[in-house]
């Protein structure tokens, strides 16, 4: 087995796509694990912004946790129905597209394709929170820590989507198992000492600042707390991920992923409040997330703590995971509707999207670098483009249910318009609350991705236009082309060169760049017996050596010129400019050469000359077999299976 089959598994047919599809508890760690995860830094995202108000800031943890919950009930609902209005996934964007118009849906594309980087960004940095909250010494390898899981996720979704939901289930189950069963023992103390617990290990002690609450902060806080709905959209994204029927099983995952993270939301805030556990400073010493201040809060500094910290470690991390499952399916679709380059929409040999799950690795990269992998750094970006593709989607399926009619249409709008209603508040909200933190970023992002997108479709449309024809073949006054065949002396690579030029036609000119007067005498006094009479002889028409002198030795422009030159004189004859190459089988050879073949095509093609072609005559060197390789292993055996 090969390096690339080991790290990325043996290349899947086509045909095996139907086995890669997936079932509902499969979907939740594939799509899942970004809602999931967002239950660790939602609520801590939004106690650190009331950090100033010290203990009494927990008041009003429940409400704003409330707040969410409601909102995240309303988007659930919707799209549950959107989920079997458009079965073919794309979520905010197809629904967007289709009913509110191309540029609508161009711009909740952009906002998801943000909010995706973001998933990546803010996944990992939390979960390289929850590890340096538990060994505090690794605080200065934050941001090698938080690279190092971004390749190692990245490696495992090239594996394939099957393999991937395979990988996350265990940390998914330990994660939900843990809090689930740490919650559980802080209720039944909670209820055992009349709502006042005492806790294993006390607190990080509560220190306020200022004594008044404001609209304000609290709003701010809201804002920062909604975190906690990013990825809720991922299964309506993604539902052509799962096997028949699709519809059914995407909806069983999101129920199934939305029950658990109403429950845990609802069990951290309650149990934060009564065990008076508030956000600590990021940048402090002493720093410790709030579910490890939690965990130790009710269980202790023991096994099962340490069991904890690692499975909301692992799930933090790999929360990236729904944003790696999403982010290339969506950019499939754009790309089929020519508004990103086509290579997004081909598949990777284990038949995933590979070209976004590049993309998205590197653009997560670069966030996590500019950020030091700092999730409080981070957060003010995230809610953004979730929540204005949320809108979307929801006005989307609003004037689809109009369009559709029938009995239970005016249910299904007030539904979506309720979403439609509570989203856009929350976005005005989150952007005005979180502006001047760095919300202005997303604010300059989406509107210069959506740009961006309109520029490559006009570009596509464009080159559409151009090429395309209605006319059938005309071959009246058709003539040979003029074959010019740059040399740099005899030797084998030039031989074929010629050859194969005469195969293509009569009228072949051998093109020699001279830099020094008389350097081309040799090879001048040899044409005639190396290739006039051997070509009279098989009844060819022999090529005629043309000897141009560069004063200033630029042969590459002196060969452009000629061909130019030629096409000119004759605008209705094709030029074919047939340029030998020495081709090496050793990679570290590269370096050896040149490469003026390369330079030479590249130039030719940018001269933009329709009746100018290039073809390339390799000479490859140091061969084994005479002809080479024909197919790679996997490609040949494939090649005489299909045969």
């Amino acid at each position: 087995m090969n390096l690339s089959n080991l790290l990325f598994g043996r290349p899947l047919r086509t045909s095996a796509e139907r086995g890669e599809a997936i079932g509902p508890v499969a979907g939740i760690p594939i799509f899942g694990l970004d809602a999931l995860s967002s239950a660790a830094y939602g609520p801590e995202a939004a106690l650190t912004l009331l950090i100033p108000l010290g203990a009494m800031g927990l008041n009003y943890i429940l409400p704003i946790t409330a707040a969410i919950i409601i909102l995240l009930i309303i988007v659930y609902f919707s799209y549950m129905q959107t989920i079997p209005a458009y079965p073919g996934g794309g979520g905010s964007y197809t629904v967007a597209r289709e009913n509110l118009g191309e540029k609508t849906g161009v711009l909740a594309a952009a906002a998801l394709m943000v909010d995706y980087v973001l998933v990546v960004a803010v996944g990992i940095s939390a979960g390289v929170g929850a590890l340096v909250s538990a060994v505090p010494s690794l605080l200065p390898h934050t941001l090698a820590l938080c690279l190092g899981i971004l390749v190692i996720i990245t490696m495992v979704n090239l594996r394939g989507v099957r393999e991937t939901g395979a990988i996350f289930m265990l940390p998914t189950c330990l994660f939900v198992g843990t809090l689930t069963i740490a919650i559980v023992i802080g209720l039944v103390r909670t209820y055992l000492a009349h709502g006042h617990p005492v806790a294993v290990v006390a607190p990080l002690s509560l220190t306020a600042t200022q004594n008044t609450v404001g609209t304000w902060i609290l709003l701010q806080a809201f804002a920062s707390g909604c975190t906690a709905m990013t990825g809720v959209e991922a299964v309506s994204n993604g539902v052509g991920a799962f096997r028949e029927p699709r519809c059914k099983n995407a909806q069983t995952t999101l129920t199934i992923i939305i029950g658990i993270l109403i429950l845990l939301l609802a069990g951290i805030a309650y149990l934060a409040q009564v065990y008076h556990i508030g956000a600590a400073d990021p940048n402090s010493p002493e720093y410790q997330s709030i579910l490890s201040q939690l965990l130790t809060a009710i269980t202790g500094r023991g096994v099962f703590y340490y069991t904890s910290i690692a499975s909301i470690l692992a799930v933090l991390a790999l929360s990236a995971n729904t944003a790696f499952a999403d982010f290339p399916r969506l950019c499939q679709i754009v790309a089929q509707h020519k508004l990103l380059p086509s290579s997004f929409a081909s598949r990777g040999r284990r038949l995933v999207f590979s070209q976004g799950i590049y993309v998205l690795a590197a653009l997560s990269a670069i966030l996590l670098i500019i950020f030091g992998g700092v999730t409080d750094k981070l957060i003010p970006l995230f809610a953004i483009g979730a929540f204005l593709a949320f809108t979307l989607s929801q006005a989307g399926m609003v004037v689809h249910w109009k369009k559709m009619g029938g009995e239970h249409a005016f249910h299904s709008m007030l539904i979506n318009g309720l979403g439609t209603v509570v989203t856009f508040i929350t976005v005005v909200i989150v952007l005005v609350a979180k502006f001047t933190d760095g919300a202005w970023i997303t604010v300059i992002l989406v509107p210069g991705l959506v740009v961006l997108m309109l520029m490559i479709h006009r570009h596509y449309m464009d080159i559409e236009k151009e090429i395309s024809t209605d006319e059938p073949l005309h071959l009246e006054h058709m003539q040979p082309p003029l074959i010019i065949v740059p040399i740099k002396g005899w030797n084998k690579a030039t031989k074929k060169a010629l050859r194969f030029a005469l195969d293509l036609s009569p009228a072949v000119k051998a093109l020699y760049v001279e830099v020094n007067k008389g350097e081309c005498s040799g090879l001048r006094a040899r044409w005639k017996k190396l290739v006039t009479e051997p070509s009279e002889r098989a009844n060819y028409a022999p090529p005629e050596l043309h000897v141009v002198y560069s004063a200033f030795r630029k042969v590459l422009t002196t060969i452009l010129h000629v061909a130019q030159r030629e096409s000119e004189k004759d605008p209705e004859r094709q030029i074919v400019v047939v340029v030998p190459e020495l081709v090496q089988n050793k990679w570290y050879n590269f370096f050896l050469h040149n490469q003026r073949a390369s330079v030479l095509k590249a130039r030719l093609y940018f001269l933009g000359n329709n009746h100018i072609v290039v073809v390339n005559v390799p000479w490859y060197l140091e061969e084994d077999h005479p002809h080479g390789p024909l197919f790679a292993e996997d490609t040949r055996e494939e090649w005489i299976h299909e045969s």
